[in-house]
């Protein structure tokens, strides 16, 4: 078991031993195993760790079809995971929306602000006007009893059937490009307006995330498949490298979220 750790980065050795623990429980115990909400990165090594044995299988849903955030059910192979096994609760918040605005950060804020890990709700989505939240539903009725302001903005929380999740289609924008090198400077300079000393600056205040975790490693060495998100600036990722030039730098692909 311990080829699996070269896959991925040492900072994801941790999470990796828990998938592996859940994964003894769904094939030697049968006892299922519902995590809480994954971001994409933490979907992908659940995947890999739980792999398409015949003894257990897994499962990923978030609320709606384009949920980017997931729980997963990791089970015996013999288990037909329904929607209702997932256990996610859709609140839409209800607000003065003809005299005040409301932010996905505000929204954030306010709901870690409740003393919630984060993985106990999904997506917060939008069409512009409304706003939802995903939910576990172990976690839904605390929620809806203390997340009653936004800031300063008076808010209540109203439970819809997960058929009624707004609908967000995200829109990247692929440029290829070269780099000098695929650290996590250059890359984010390669993606954005920023100079790379001015991505630097970000890098080292805690502005930047990697896969939904805070690095402040300039030299970060960046992999395909990479999420990056920049505070103010927005979301990017490396799609892929495709080898050297002659002059050595390296040929990516990159996407932008429009």
């Amino acid at each position: 078991m311990s080829s699996i750790y070269q896959h991925f980065r040492p900072e994801e050795k941790e999470f990796i031993d828990q998938v592996i623990e859940w994964k003894y429980e769904a094939a030697q115990l049968y006892a299922p195993k519902l995590t809480d909400f994954l971001d994409p990165r933490e979907q992908e090594i659940v995947q890999a760790v739980v792999g398409s044995q015949d003894e257990v299988q897994v499962t990923f849903f978030g609320g709606s079809e384009a949920s980017e955030r997931k729980r997963a059910f990791i089970t015996p192979d013999y288990f037909q995971p329904q929607e209702s096994d997932f256990e996610i609760a859709l609140y839409e918040l209800l607000y003065p929306a003809k005299f005040v605005t409301l932010e996905h950060s505000q929204i954030l804020g306010s709901l870690m602000g409740l003393g919630l890990r984060r993985g106990k709700f999904g997506d917060i989505l939008t069409d512009g006007r409304k706003f939802q939240v995903l939910a576990a539903k172990e976690v839904s009725s605390y929620m809806q009893l203390n997340l009653t302001r936004i800031g300063k903005i008076s808010i209540s929380l109203k439970g819809c059937p997960l058929s009624e999740a707004l609908k967000e289609a995200e829109e990247w924008k692929e440029i290829r490009t070269t780099v000098s090198s695929l650290r996590l400077d250059a890359i984010l300079s390669a993606a954005s307006p920023l100079s790379r000393q001015k991505a630097q600056t970000l890098i080292k205040s805690g502005s930047v995330k990697v896969n939904w975790k805070k690095v402040e490693d300039t030299a970060f060495e960046c992999s395909a498949g990479d999420i990056f998100s920049v505070r103010g600036v927005g979301r990017s990722k490396l799609i892929a490298t495709e080898g050297k030039t002659k002059k050595d730098k390296w040929r990516i692909v990159l996407g932008i979220l429009k």
